[in-house]
């Protein structure tokens, strides 16, 4: 299992010098998110900086940009980064793709989909110059010339991971992804019994296995060496947890687990503006079921035991290194992740 890092929202301009210091501490992949910067600008900085981590957006959102264009950037990191690219796509919720991007949001699995079958369609033709023929339910590219056509590269083989929580989004990913960035709202159960099955029987439709896809996750750690530090780390991972369960597309994790109840009330909650009534809405059986607990040493080794089996092939805690966090206790970190296999 490979062991991986985000970035947190740093200044561009200091992104790179980021991104080199986590490779250093031994991290193998490298996240960047898309919240208040563009992740293909910060992407083409950790490229530049780095030498061996595999680098990815923990998400771009895919109904943002046409197919087109995140072909294009995707081609330039891909090159830049000599081939250490996966690009990690989400699909968002419809408001936030209606109401704050302004763009298509009808049939989001389906759309996606032909999404990424219409980008490989895209570097197909940048690397071969085969004549342009998607034509999908959504996305059509059947046009181009030399002018626009950045040509071949080394490593034209991008893997595309799709990010999601419900059942049929994982499908989705089968059916057409490289592999599956699950939602760090989940819990071993749910990997087994809802996301591992949908990805095998999305994959089966092109004679592949959930096996052949690399399943990845974040997860979400209470911890502290005080026990006012680790009331801090709950207090975080309880708001975090209840804004995630406010919005509805959360709602069948949260009935998996027996919580539909809270669901709504929560909504209503972020509907009003209730912020600080939310986090006493989480249950403790909820969290218990999405956190890692235990002293900050015995981390690496609790989340070895949580995806044992093979659940998933790349974690990392859901909270990155920050700056003036000890270099030192963080390589110890990777370390120990690394022998506790």
């Amino acid at each position: 299992m490979k062991i991986a890092s985000g970035l947190r929202d740093v200044p561009l301009e200091a992104a790179a010098e980021h991104a080199r210091g986590l490779e250093s501490l031994g991290f193998d992949v490298l996240w960047c998110n898309e919240t208040t910067a563009d992740p293909f600008l910060v992407l083409a900085q950790m490229a530049l900086g780095t030498e061996r981590a595999t680098i990815a957006p923990n998400v771009a959102i895919a109904f943002a940009r046409s197919p087109f264009s995140m072909a294009l950037a995707a081609w330039d990191i891909q090159r830049a980064s000599r081939g250490r690219l996966r690009l990690g796509l989400g699909t968002q919720v419809r408001a936030h793709v209606e109401r704050r991007f302004s763009a298509e949001f009808e049939h989001p699995a389906a759309r996606v989909v032909d999404y990424m079958h219409c980008l490989r369609a895209i570097w197909r033709t940048f690397q071969s110059g085969a004549r342009p023929g998607h034509q999908g339910r959504f996305y059509r590219f059947t046009l181009i010339n030399d002018f626009f056509n950045p040509g071949p590269i080394e490593h034209p083989d991008i893997p595309i991971d799709l990010a999601g929580v419900n059942e049929r989004m994982c499908r989705a990913a089968g059916e057409a992804a490289d592999g599956f960035q699950v939602h760090p709202m989940h819990s071993p159960g749910y990997l087994r019994d809802v996301v591992r099955p949908a990805l095998d029987a999305g994959a089966r439709t092109r004679g592949m296995r959930v096996d052949d896809l690399e399943v990845q996750a974040p997860c979400f750690a209470i911890s502290g060496e005080t026990e006012a530090e680790r009331a801090e780390a709950e207090r975080r991972v309880r708001t975090q947890v209840a804004f995630y369960a406010s919005t509805p597309s959360y709602r069948a994790f949260l009935d998996y687990h027996g919580h539909l109840d809270i669901a709504k009330r929560l909504s209503r909650l972020m509907r009003d503006g209730d912020i600080s009534a939310m986090p006493g809405l989480v249950p403790d059986a909820l969290l218990e079921e999405v956190a890692v607990f235990g002293p900050r040493a015995a981390l690496p080794r609790l989340l070895r035991e949580r995806y044992a089996g093979g659940l998933l092939q790349c974690t990392a805690l859901y909270l990155p290194p920050a700056a003036g966090d000890s270099d030192a206790g963080w390589r110890e970190f990777v370390r120990q992740f690394r022998i506790a296999a």
